[in-house]
């Protein structure tokens, strides 16, 4: 199961396209909160990897999605599903507030 690192020219096909759920991690390798949250997300992905997909974004390398998804601060984790955004998580937040979301929409 691996992670998928997406940029602003296959996110439409990564993301939106996608017919499962998809986890997007909005972060930056600098930031010390999102390699925090790293391995929980590693956890998630692993564990749904046959409900979800789950990708990484890397804000400094793909500013044009950060911009159209207002991204403010880091990490933020967006759940998509047909291309549409349901919900949205901010911070380094602890696993069971990141698996609560996510089951309210599988």
């Amino acid at each position: 199961m691996s992670i998928i690192q997406v940029v602003d020219s296959n996110f439409e096909s990564e993301v939106i396209k996608s017919n499962k759920i998809v986890l997007v991690d909005f972060g930056a390798p600098w930031c010390g909160p999102c390699r925090m949250i790293a391995p929980v997300i590693n956890e998630v992905a692993h564990e749904y990897e046959n409900l979800i997909k789950v990708v990484k974004v890397n804000t400094d390398l793909s500013p044009s999605v950060a911009a159209e998804y207002g991204i403010r601060s880091i990490p933020t984790l967006m759940f998509f599903k047909n291309g549409i955004k349901l919900d949205t998580v901010i911070g380094a937040v602890p696993r069971s507030t990141l698996v609560n979301t996510l089951n309210r929409h599988l």
